[in-house]
């Protein structure tokens, strides 16, 4: 069994949370971690998601620009953050491999 530093637990739980259209399935695949260790870890920390189809407040739809200004925001935060996570385990294996 591996054990992994706390703080790239955590950064994996943050990843999880980042993204509520992914699944821990497809997070623990991007990480290169087994899922129900990814599942152990967000259970640990607390997080939840509601269950079943998530319903969305009827209002005024934002202007196509901001719309997608904003989904862009959002990929680049997500993106920096698996950039991130995935430096800090390629740091941490690297170091796991020299003799």
């Amino acid at each position: 069994m591996k054990n992994y530093p706390p703080q790239f637990k955590a950064d994996a739980v943050a990843l999880y949370e980042s993204r509520p259209e992914a699944t821990i399935r497809s997070v623990a695949a991007d990480l290169g971690i087994n899922p129900e260790t990814l599942r152990s870890w967000v259970r640990a920390a607390g997080v939840s998601r509601p269950r079943g189809r998530r319903t969305q407040e009827p209002g005024l739809p934002p202007a196509p620009l901001e719309a997608e200004n904003a989904a862009l925001r959002k990929k680049v935060r997500e993106l920096e953050e698996e950039r991130e996570i995935l430096r800090k385990a390629a740091k941490y294996f690297a170091g796991e491999t020299r003799w």
